[in-house]
């Protein structure tokens, strides 16, 4: 029975992934070792406490996190069941991000319980359309995504700090307006049970939203005749044409799905009552390349990104914690960064879990 479990697909990408992870904490223990040596052992304690070091504080932490990064991943991971690469979501991450907040800040006509719903389909819509850009240009004009994500990311950024400075600058500082707590997400029993001290986070809607999206799209995946062609075209573009699928509509529509989530990742974090704004700096967001690898330690499964967003909030929360013992921002970020760059090697560790299988098969068929 143990055989037959671990021949699965799905049970090769846990482990493969929790091998990435295990290789990742070590180096991570190493470095810590090498520039804090005296704190080593309690720094790596606090970086394993993550989410639950100081309780409901670090806890509603590590959900908030979480949050942009699953659906920045969902949307690396769902465009990729066409055999295409989304860079392009910073970009579609920054553009919901500030749609949403226009909404929030200037829409003042819709009323304040109404508003957000209103804010996060906007900006869903916003980062579809953007990412249609790449899409049409894959489509009809074969153009690479990753090149056409690239400048549309950088177009977007300056686009959207020129709205910023339009629309919603808050004079005081180069930043936007904050969202008003009265017209950001609505408030539960559970955020005021896990929110400590000042918080006002408003986490837990954002938090089912993001993770109903993922089961969303892993039922499109797996259960609709779109979700068949999608992976169909990723396959093979042009075995799908022959079989009478419309490759051009299907990628167009992966692209624009995918965008939607990053556009309401993008939403999200800044409706949460944390007082986010946007910065007028020309550095894209952070959370649209995280997607990359948080898709990849969840093998493109819907489901898979949401447990590893929520291990990468853990991990980021831990290290934010790693300062109690004066260990510089930079090292803890070197560490995040490993365990991240680590994650990458799940799909190489699952190639050597294929080719094990292929020798030990091809060695019974001689036995034969």
């Amino acid at each position: 029975m143990l055989s037959k479990l671990f021949a699965k697909d799905g049970t090769k990408s846990v482990i493969a992934s929790l091998i990435s992870i295990f290789f990742g904490l070590v180096v991570g223990f190493i470095i810590i070792l090498i520039f804090a040596p005296s704190e080593a052992l309690e720094g790596f304690g606090i970086l394993l406490s993550g989410g639950f070091y100081r309780g409901t504080e670090s806890f509603s932490q590590m959900i908030y996190l979480s949050i942009p990064i699953m659906m920045t991943g969902l949307c690396v991971a769902f465009a990729y069941k066409t055999g295409e690469f989304n860079i392009g979501v910073p970009g579609q991450y920054l553009i919901g991000s500030f749609v949403a907040m226009y909404i929030s800040i200037r829409w003042t006509f819709i009323p304040d319980s109404l508003v957000w719903i209103v804010a996060v389909l906007c900006a869903g819509l916003a980062g579809a359309l953007w990412a249609l850009i790449p899409g049409f240009l894959k489509a009809f004009k074969n153009v690479n995504v990753v090149i056409s994500g690239i400048m549309c990311n950088y177009i977007c950024l300056l686009l959207v700090i020129q709205g910023i400075k339009s629309t919603i600058y808050n004079s005081t500082g180069a930043e936007s307006m904050t969202i008003p707590e009265s017209r950001s997400l609505p408030r539960t029993p559970l955020d005021s049970l896990l929110s400590t001290g000042d918080s006002n986070l408003r986490f837990v809607v954002a938090f089912l939203i993001a993770v109903g999206l993922c089961i969303l799209a892993w039922i499109i995946m797996n259960k609709t005749q779109f979700g068949y062609e999608l992976k169909a075209v990723g396959f093979n573009k042009d075995a799908a044409k022959y079989a009478g699928m419309n490759e051009k509509k299907t990628l167009i529509l992966a692209l624009a799905t995918a965008g939607f989530f990053a556009g309401v990742g993008g939403a999200l974090p800044y409706l949460c009552g944390s007082g986010k704004t946007l910065q007028i700096t020309e550095v894209l967001p952070d959370e649209g390349f995280n997607g990359i690898p948080i898709a990849l330690l969840g093998f493109s499964n819907p489901i898979g990104c949401i447990f590893a967003a929520l291990f990468m909030g853990y991990i980021n929360v831990g290290g934010n914690y790693l300062q109690s013992l004066n260990i510089a921002v930079e090292v803890i970020q070197i560490i995040t960064g490993v365990i991240i760059y680590f994650a990458s090697f799940t799909l190489f560790i699952k190639h050597v879990f294929a080719k094990h299988e292929a020798n030990k098969r091809k060695k019974e068929e001689g036995k034969v």
